[in-house]
């Protein structure tokens, strides 16, 4: 089993940048599939962007497309979030999760593990 915490959220203007961080640890880092997801205050929770490890096959909703992208360091057992040209819309609390599946990682109920989440707050 493995346990995520992320790191790196916080407030931000319109348009900044923002690296967000998830540490994998007590499992095999290796096999896991990631993805990001996303709540914002009285709205469902919403895919970001996941990436299948075996092909790079990538994920993106239509509002991560071309602003946002994820990347992994296997000797750091991390997984990162980075978001460009930040929006007020953006908003929310990100959370990261792992899944042995390879698709389609779009879909939350696809993920066995998830963290607890980090507050990205975007001020206009």
């Amino acid at each position: 089993q493995v346990q995520l915490v992320e790191s790196g959220g916080g407030l931000v203007q319109a348009g900044d940048s923002l690296r967000l961080s998830c540490a994998a640890s007590g499992g095999t880092f290796s096999r896991y599939n990631m993805g990001w997801f996303r709540q914002a205050p009285g709205k469902d929770r919403e895919f970001v962007v996941a990436k299948r490890w075996t092909d790079g096959y990538t994920y993106y909703s239509d509002s991560a497309k071309g602003r946002f992208s994820i990347s992994r360091d296997y000797a750091k057992n991390s997984v990162y979030l980075q978001m460009n040209d930040l929006k007020p819309e953006d908003t929310a609390v990100y959370r990261c999760a792992a899944t042995v599946f390879s698709e389609p990682l779009s879909l939350e109920n696809r993920y066995a593990y998830w963290g607890q989440g980090t507050q990205v707050t975007v001020s206009s």
